[in-house]
């Protein structure tokens, strides 16, 4: 497992500054998204600062453990709990497991290096 985890912590996504997708995705979300991680994939509507490259990496670690899909199928789970708790697709975005790992470690320079693999259990 620690040989996978190693493995994980060095990838880094395909980076796409002064994209149209966080737009795009901002007509059909809930938030205006600054970045949006989809796959190896991270689009920014601008360059990037490393507090987002960080907080989008981590999403793209949390997708590579879960084999893509059922990253987006869980976080479709969560979004839809947070909804029916909060009443707020804000609020719903903001108590999602994955999103609340990403922004508690997005200022740890050092967090990708010394992550443990499936960290966003711990804000279940």
């Amino acid at each position: 497992m620690e040989v996978l985890r190693s493995w994980i912590s060095k990838r880094r996504p395909y980076v796409f500054e002064n994209s149209w997708v966080p737009r795009f995705v901002g007509y059909f979300a809930p938030i205006d998204p600054f970045a949006v991680s989809f796959g190896p994939f991270v689009f920014c509507r601008e360059a990037f600062p490393e507090q987002t490259l960080r907080h989008e990496t981590i999403h793209f670690h949390q997708q590579i453990e879960l084999l893509f899909v059922f990253h987006w199928i869980l976080y479709g789970i969560f979004h839809v709990k947070g909804l029916v708790k909060e009443s707020n697709g804000k609020d719903a975005y903001r108590q999602n497991p994955f999103e609340l790992e990403a922004y508690d470690n997005d200022q740890d320079v050092d967090y990708l290096e010394k992550r443990q693999m499936y960290a966003w259990r711990r804000y279940l």
